[in-house]
């Protein structure tokens, strides 16, 4: 029997590129998926997604975006873009009801 052929797509060097196709493939090698949480076992994924969005807000508070950037990219890749986007919308209207709102309310 003889042996499957096994590709070298991933082993063999990229081929000659232009500068834009450079930076492409850049970003898509920088694109991480939320790890896995034990918290999260089962296979429905919005607490998930929610709390990775919260723990991105908080770390925005607390530090600065770059440091922030993979928490956010967490976030992107577990949830939803409509989900996203709403929250997103709902932080600037002020109408958010998750973490960040206990730091933009007036005492």
């Amino acid at each position: 029997m003889a042996e499957p052929k096994i590709s070298k797509i991933f082993s063999a060097a990229p081929p000659e590129m232009n500068k834009e196709q450079g930076a492409i493939l850049s970003m898509v090698k920088q694109v991480r998926t939320a790890p896995r949480d034990e918290r999260f076992p089962a296979q429905n994924q919005a607490l998930h997604c929610w709390n990775r969005y919260n723990e991105w807000l908080l770390c925005t508070k607390q530090s600065d975006e770059a440091k922030c950037a993979p928490l956010r990219q967490y976030a992107n890749a577990i949830c939803p873009d409509a989900w996203s986007e709403q929250w997103d919308e709902e932080r600037e209207s002020g109408a958010f009801s998750g973490i960040g709102h206990r730091f933009n309310a007036k005492h």
